[in-house]
């Protein structure tokens, strides 16, 4: 039976789309907007593809289905029962739960706020507005008041008129409360951190989002004065996150009983990994077609929300290391619970964005800077880990593979 340290020892580097993935996305804003410019119609056909419910447009049927084959492959990856008995200790898991969802949001809010409604905000436009999705389950008349928001007519369908700051600021809110379940298996490798506890948070965080993402989720967006119904937030989870969830438990268990565990690991899953990549690359020509009109006119609008979501990050993985060191834990155990309560799982907050305020909203563009900046950031946070483990007590066993002057002194002095 393959364990789950086997597993995450396989991810130790990364593949050519995720080494390069901030690359493949400034590749997908230019195709976006050329594509918008080009050929309009497109785009505005292909999301025109859409379910109502009323007068409101709820789900696009082409953006489902790309958002499924993003959210699949990583649920059907995950072994349930195997990584459940891998945890061991308590202190790891608390701080890691600790991180993802009593710090982690609320950060979020506090700094995109900041950030984008205050500092940033002349820049964005203080009168600048955006058209939302009227949420799922929310049937107002037109002129109503919801929130900041007001609802208007656009192209036959009742949106809701919000200021353009506050869309963003949705955004990252539905970014904010996603734990990275994906990603950060690959993170916490190069980090040299524990497998095991990296793969025993990613079963437990794909678990609690079925409760908290809509519990914390629905108060933060409220707090924010756009709120959202729970109708709207229970269907984009169900959607989204439980229905790959059961279809990726239930599909890996008749695949491994008909093919076995090695054909499942060896050939499905590395199948299964460009066909996430090209599912979401396909969704940000979509969104970029969309907003590529409002960002040739703001170039800078990209580079507001990236700054509010990186100090986003560099504060709660400070926290999250910080907090490591005085709890006193071990370098395998602090790196990745600092990088899974940092890292976001944009896979999540991309679908849930586009399902409740709308493919060419603000809100999800904000999701998609996510995506851009979660590669290089991370990657920069790998190797302060990496540079700082001599502050951890093995470090001072002398680690093979800690190579750092510090570490080496530290060493040399304690024999």
């Amino acid at each position: 039976m393959t364990t789950p340290s086997s597993l995450a020892k396989r991810a130790r580097g990364l593949n050519v789309f995720e080494k390069y993935l901030t690359v493949w996305i400034a590749f997908c804003i230019v195709a976006g907007i050329v594509l918008g410019k080009l050929a309009p119609n497109v785009a505005t056909f292909l999301d025109g593809l859409t379910i109502y419910v009323g007068d409101a447009p709820v789900v696009s049927i082409p953006i489902a289905v790309c958002l499924f084959f993003m959210m699949y492959p990583i649920m059907v990856k995950i072994d349930f029962a195997a990584v459940l008995k891998a945890g061991k200790s308590i202190k790891p898991v608390g701080l890691t739960l600790f991180l993802n969802w009593a710090v982690a949001p609320y950060v979020m809010y506090g700094i995109t706020f900041l950030f984008l409604g205050v500092l940033f905000k002349n820049f964005i436009g203080a009168d600048a507005v955006d058209h939302l999705k009227m949420p799922f389950g929310l049937d107002l008349p037109e002129g109503a008041l919801y929130g900041v928001g007001k609802v208007v007519w656009v192209e036959g369908a009742k949106m809701l008129e919000v200021p353009l700051w506050r869309s963003y600021f949705a955004g990252c809110i539905v970014l904010g409360i996603a734990p990275c379940t994906a990603m950060v298996l690959v993170w916490g490798s190069l980090a040299k951190g524990n497998d095991d506890h990296t793969l025993v948070m990613v079963a437990i965080n794909s678990l609690i989002m079925l409760v908290l993402y809509g519990l914390v989720g629905g108060f933060l967006l409220g707090v924010g004065r756009l709120p959202v119904p729970w109708e709207a937030l229970a269907f984009s989870i169900g959607i989204y996150v439980a229905f790959p969830l059961v279809v990726g438990y239930f599909s890996r268990k008749w695949i491994i009983a008909a093919r076995g565990e090695q054909w499942f690991r060896d050939k499905f899953l590395h199948i299964l990994t460009p066909i996430t990549i090209v599912a979401l690359l396909v969704t940000l020509v979509l969104l970029f077609s969309f907003k590529g009109g409002m960002i040739l006119s703001n170039p800078l609008t990209i580079l507001w929300i990236a700054i509010a979501l990186f100090v986003q990050i560099n504060l709660v993985f400070w926290l999250g290391y910080g907090l490591a060191r005085v709890l006193g834990l071990s370098y395998e155990d602090a790196a990745p619970a600092a990088m899974i309560g940092a890292s976001n799982h944009f896979e999540v907050g991309i679908a849930t964005s586009t399902i409740l305020f709308g493919l060419a909203s603000g809100a999800t563009l904000a999701t998609v800077v996510g995506v851009l900046i979660e590669v290089p950031v991370m990657l920069m946070l790998v190797s302060i880990c990496r540079r700082t483990c001599y502050l951890f007590e093995e470090c001072r066993l002398d680690l093979p593979w800690c190579k750092h002057d510090s570490a080496v002194a530290t060493t040399e002095g304690t024999r």
